[in-house]
Formats: structure tokens, sequence, C-alpha cells
């Protein structure tokens, strides 16, 4: 699914179902030309690509808050664009330029995945006394005394996202990664997750300080 909307409603089905989210980069890449990314104190467009516009319009508004806390003067696409008109390319462009937009960071949802993961409880082994023997206090007992307990089998949800960043005045992409978030439990703390990842990708990569 390539839908914010379709992460939202498993993120919010799945909260307090499942652990803390977790995000890390799978992947990224830099325009080899490209030394240090410097948009502070500069407007940056805060884009969120999602055919419904609820969704957009909280994902870009978290988008835009992490960028601010950082620095740059971030403005959600909502806010440039009119409703039910992102998909034209040169109108979206022509308001960017008009509002002085010096860089464009996109997040876009690529898929969400379920993953069923197996972690044997403490003193699972075969070699203890659980093990042992199957009747008295061996096997049978602790077999059926523990066959429900949640840490056997356990089902994350993981989602894929692509972050992008552009120089707008060279219409140029400076950065791009691919992200795994896991157990997300609502769509603006998945943004914020992703966008902190994805700073500190760029850090380690020398393109922000």
């Amino acid at each position: 699914m390539k839908r914010f909307i379709a992460i939202g409603v498993l993120v919010v089905a799945g909260a307090g179902l499942v652990a803390c989210a977790t995000t890390k980069f799978t992947s990224s890449w830099k325009a080899p030309d490209v030394q240090q990314i410097d948009f502070k104190g500069k407007k940056v467009a805060a884009v969120v690509i999602n055919p419904h516009e609820s969704v957009r319009l909280g994902a870009e508004g978290a988008l835009a808050r992490e960028l601010v806390s950082r620095g740059v003067q971030a403005i959600p696409a909502y806010n440039l664009i009119p409703p039910n008109e992102s998909r034209d390319r040169e109108k979206a462009k022509a308001l960017f330029t008009q509002a002085g937009i010096a860089g464009v960071v996109v997040m876009r949802a690529l898929a969400t995945e379920k993953e069923l993961t197996y972690s044997a409880s403490a003193g699972g082994y075969w070699g203890s006394p659980y093990y042992g023997s199957l009747w008295g206090g061996g096997y049978w007992g602790y077999g059926w005394g523990s066959v429900y307990d949640p840490g056997y089998l356990k089902t994350d949800t993981i989602v894929h996202v692509e972050t992008l960043v552009y120089d707008m005045k060279a219409d140029k992409l400076l950065w791009a990664g691919r992200s795994e978030t896991t157990n997300p439990d609502k769509v603006d703390a998945l943004v914020q997750a992703v966008a902190a990842g994805a700073a500190a990708e760029m850090k380690k990569q020398g393109l922000i300080k």
C-alpha cells in the first residue's frame, strides 16, 4: 500500500497492542557534487504525497514542525497549494517559486507489511528442567502453562517510507533515503521518527551540522 491513509488505519488499529516504534534507514544516497545542505533560516516546503487530503494535512503539519525544530522556516505544502490541486505540477512549481521556497522535503509511503516473529521465553532451552521430562515438573505443565504467552508469537507492522530533499532553485535531488518503522502508533509520530532518522543519516554523511 502506498498511501498514508492505509498506514493510518493500520497504526491506529494496532495502538496499545504492539511495542514502541523504532525507525531505521535501510538505504540512502546523496548527490556526488553536494558537500553540505544548509536550509537554516530559509523557506522549505514540507510535502507528503498522499491522495487523501485529511491524512496529507496531518502528515505535512507533523513534517513541518519537525523541520522548524531544526531551524528551518518550514511551510506545509497545504498552505501553498489549494485543496485537491496537489497533482498540478506547474501550479505547484509556480506557487513554490512565488512563496520563495528554497528547498523541498518530500515523504511518500512505499509499503506496509506484517512480520510474524518467534521469541522463546526465559529458561526455554531444551537442556533446562522444563524439557527434561514430560510429566511432573516437566514439559507438560510448562508447555500448557505458557502457550498463551505473547512473548512466543508477535506480529509487527513495518512501514516503508521514502524521504527526498530537493534544491528548489536548481530543481535537483540532494539526498534520498528509505526507512523502515516498526509498530508506529500514529501517522504524525511516524513522520516525526522518519524525519529525525533522515536528519541523523544526513549528519553522519556530513551534509548537515
